[in-house]
């Protein structure tokens, strides 16, 4: 697994099986699907999931200002559209 890095940029993305991890400055997105199986697999899947987590907890743990909630995102902005 590529190197994650809780809340450090914009871009980051890591996958375990169909579970998608997007990495963001102020929030962290999970999306897809991931079967914790009971075996090998499942088990290393587990692992990877649990250190994700386990730093963005201690990211978040060593934050002394955080904030109760993330402002809302900015409404998207309608354009004309240049090819009509």
């Amino acid at each position: 697994m590529t190197r994650f890095i809780p809340f450090a940029d914009d871009a980051a993305s890591v996958s375990i099986a169909k579970l998608t991890i997007e990495n963001g400055t102020d929030r962290i997105a999970l999306y897809g699907t991931l079967d914790l199986t009971r075996n090998r697999q499942g088990l290393e899947h587990a692992r990877a999931l649990k250190v994700i987590l386990d730093q963005a907890v201690h990211v978040l743990e060593a934050q002394p200002d955080l904030p109760d909630a993330v402002p809302a995102a900015a409404a998207p902005k309608t354009v004309a559209n240049p090819f009509g």
